[in-house]
């Protein structure tokens, strides 16, 4: 029950501080082939810390089982692609739709690229940063119904303490120290994902057919 209650509580975070630029987003497509099941294939990891992947892929089924949508299970279909032959992202990635319909019987997919993942030391601050972006593609016919973009920091708001310039630098490395010998990018990739896939946003995923606001968006 906390650790629901963790996560409910870092998605209202998430979207709080998600807002960004507005922009026109063509729905058409996607209100058209109204999927009701998603399998999330491995994010393609561009930043250089290898449990990148792992950590934002382990927190997506949260915010689209939120907006409606069937997800398949992750270790279900990691075990299916690695029984038959494949076990890096850009390979599974680049497996045809039609293919993945086929094995998967899912509606869609969705493609995710991280592209900042981690901690970073400046002179008075230590930042640990998250950025993502995906792409739900539908299965049946190769048609791209949506792509969105999302990034959470520890430095949102502002994180101005007493102490002058000394105590910001030992600030700095103590936090440095800490997310160093933990993965503190874990509950910032949580967030990103809720930014990320939740439904009810200006660029957001639609609500899918598990939600009771199906159809309203």
């Amino acid at each position: 029950m906390s650790l629901l209650k963790l996560t409910g509580a870092l998605l209202a975070l998430a979207l709080l501080g998600g807002c960004a630029a507005p922009k026109t987003v063509d729905y058409s497509a996607f209100k058209q082939a109204r999927p009701k099941s998603i399998l999330v294939l491995p994010p393609i990891n561009e930043s250089p810390e290898v449990q990148a992947s792992y950590s934002l892929v382990s927190q997506v089924t949260y915010p689209l089982a939120e907006a409606g949508y069937y997800v398949l299970p992750i270790a279900l279909v990691d075990e299916t692609f690695r029984q038959n032959g494949l076990t890096t992202a850009n390979d599974i990635q680049g497996v045809a739709p039609a293919k993945l319909h086929e094995i998967f019987g899912a509606d869609a997919a969705l493609y995710i690229t991280i592209t900042e993942y981690g901690t970073r030391y400046m002179l008075i601050s230590s930042e640990t940063a998250v950025t993502a972006s995906a792409k739900l593609v539908d299965l049946r016919t190769g048609i791209t119904l949506w792509t969105g973009s999302a990034r959470a920091s520890s430095e949102e708001g502002g994180n101005n303490s007493g102490g002058g310039l000394v105590g910001m630098l030992i600030t700095a490395a103590v936090k440095q120290i800490i997310n160093s010998s933990t993965d503190a990018g874990h509950p910032i990739a949580g967030i990103t994902s809720a930014r990320l896939l939740s439904a009810g946003q200006r660029t957001g995923i639609l609500y899918g057919p598990r939600s009771p606001k199906y159809g309203s968006d």
